[in-house]
């Protein structure tokens, strides 16, 4: 399309100026009357210019306007965009699991064990760091974890080697509750670790309910309390009574957590880690005898 400049023409034929505008007046160009394509002239008032261009220029550019103004996405585009959202994979993994604590025991000692414990296996493992937060009672622990799933997987190895001490051990009757698989974004910012003082309640609310339920409960109650962490700005020393003080909904009752550490339904980290191992699809021994095995009479 071309731009041609033209002066303002007042003629009687073009008309008189109304409100200090004149309309352009059209004139035949014998150059592009020769052509084999019809012109066509677009009077702007405003800047002064004609827009001289063909018929198949101004299509082109409608065209191209359209296209460039309207987004279009096509069926393959969005499948693929489907399937590439299903085949994401996330590296964080997120564990929750309840112990029973010695009555020597102190609350450093737990602190110092995990920290040890996270020191070891960065040093051998490059994988996410864990964060988390550990809830120290008086007589039991509540531990929620999120790193890498070779992480978790060094933690869980500890802990079923930790038990075997027996009535040594530092963490007893280890209970695994959830292990969340491909979460999108932590939970918690970094690893916190602090007492917690509950007042024992008279009323056992786990004799009502299925372990089922009391482990939802208490997971919906560690979710919101992660998500109240993420707005905080303390360290561990700070911890402790800025929950006691600002939700002390949130803590869960030590006497559902010592529940949860003597319920069947849960897997111990040895019982975990077997069924980790062992494969999905184990091989039949009819599968491995050749020729295969068949009816002698039909």
């Amino acid at each position: 399309m071309v731009c041609v400049q033209r002066d303002w023409v007042s003629s009687p034929e073009d008309g008189q100026k109304q409100g200090g505008e004149t309309e352009g007046r059209w004139e035949k160009n014998n150059t592009l009357s020769q052509s084999s394509e019809v012109a066509i002239f677009y009077p702007i008032r405003c800047s002064h210019f004609y827009l001289v261009g063909s018929v198949t220029a101004a299509r082109n550019t409608m065209a191209n306007m359209l296209t460039d103004s309207v987004p279009r996405t096509t069926l393959l585009s969005a499948l693929e965009e489907k399937r590439r959202q299903q085949l994401k994979k996330y590296l964080l993994h997120r564990l929750f699991f309840v112990a029973m604590v010695r009555e020597e025991v102190r609350d450093g000692d737990i602190t110092d064990y995990h920290e040890q414990l996270f020191q070891r296996i960065q040093k051998f493992h490059l994988g996410e760091p864990a964060s988390g937060v550990l809830l120290i009672y008086p007589r039991c622990i509540l531990h929620i974890l999120e790193a890498s799933s070779g992480t978790l997987y060094r933690i869980l190895m500890d802990l079923a080697a930790l038990e075997k001490h027996g009535p040594n051990a530092l963490l007893q009757d280890v209970k695994i509750l959830v292990m969340s698989h491909n979460i999108p974004t932590r939970l918690f910012n970094q690893w916190y670790a602090t007492a917690v003082e509950v007042p024992v309640t008279l009323e056992d609310v786990t004799q009502s309910q299925t372990t089922e339920e009391v482990i939802t409960e208490c997971l919906t109650l560690i979710l919101k309390l992660g998500v109240y962490l993420a707005t905080l700005k303390v360290g561990n020393k700070g911890l402790s009574e800025c929950l006691h003080n600002a939700v002390p909904e949130l803590l869960i009752p030590a006497e559902t957590i010592q529940c949860l550490c003597r319920a069947k339904e849960c897997l111990s980290p040895a019982e975990f880690l077997q069924m980790y191992n062992n494969p999905l699809q184990p091989n039949m021994d009819s599968e491995t005898v050749w020729p295969t095995p068949a009816h002698m009479f039909k």
